[in-house]
């Protein structure tokens, strides 16, 4: 099934929902219920996933309207992976696990990009979550100064893979200041580079919250790359760089010009 109605331009094929490569993992920071349907109304078949911000949930006094919205349009929420490190700090991981069951969460996301979480313990938080929830783990700093050898991403990765994870998310922070990003916003792509090559791409979702990112991911991985922290405005733009309908792809996209060659 086609993931929207090509008429007559002949271009990329786009997997329908619900898809397991391609996706696009939209970050909510407080939308309203009138902006969630309007976001549907106009892209719906766009969006895959969508994240509460960092604890926007926890705060957030019509949440159980807005997950059955989301419901409605098939389309699941996962919490961010802040607020799973509070409940880390807190030591809340039962109340956690009872919350999210009770809201019927059928995601849930494991990070340690601000709290420092003992290797061990998150891969057990993993196999453990991947039981009741679809987990999606991440893997980077949310401090710009800390930096991590490729190597150890690669490790890491493949570790939270083998732990359950149904996705890794690399982090790059709302911004694209951190992780897999310098924090000028500058992308490091020999890191990039060399996660992908060791790493199935369909295993991954990158972070990729602004359009120069977005474009340089379509273009290097093609129109089917996991990509994430979306902002809601940002689903149709990004769908058209995924279709090669806007300059910043189309001769890549659509006329197979070699990124690279220049």
């Amino acid at each position: 099934m086609p993931g929207f109605n090509d008429r007559f331009l002949d271009l990329p094929q786009r997997p329908g929902k619900p898809r397991t490569e391609g996706l696009t993992h939209v970050i909510d920071k407080g939308m309203n219920l009138r902006e969630i349907e309007g976001m549907f109304d106009v892209g719906g078949e766009f969006v895959d996933i969508v994240k509460f911000g960092w604890g926007t949930s926890y705060v957030t006094n019509n949440l159980e309207k807005k997950i059955a919205l989301f419901r409605s349009f098939d389309t699941p929420v996962v919490c961010g992976g802040t607020l799973f490190e509070v409940v880390y700090v807190r030591g809340r991981m039962d109340e956690f696990k009872s919350w999210l069951t009770e809201h019927r969460f059928s995601h849930v996301e494991i990070s340690d990009g601000t709290i420092d979480i003992p290797r061990e313990q998150k891969l057990e938080y993993i196999a453990d979550f991947a039981r009741d929830f679809t987990v999606l783990s991440e893997v980077g700093s949310k401090d710009p100064d800390v930096v991590f050898p490729p190597y150890q991403w690669v490790e890491w990765i493949k570790e939270e893979k083998e732990a359950g994870a149904w996705k890794v998310i690399t982090e790059a922070r709302e911004g694209g200041t951190a992780g897999i990003f310098r924090k000028d916003g500058d992308m490091r792509t020999g890191l990039i580079d060399e996660i992908a090559h060791e790493i199935a791409l369909s295993d991954l979702i990158f972070e990729a919250p602004t359009k120069s990112s977005q474009a340089w991911f379509i273009k290097h991985f093609g129109s089917n790359v996991n990509l994430g922290n979306i902002p809601p405005d940002e689903v149709i733009p990004l769908e058209t760089l995924r279709l090669g309908l806007r300059g910043d792809t189309l001769k890549e996209v659509l006329r197979g010009d070699d990124v690279h060659a220049s």
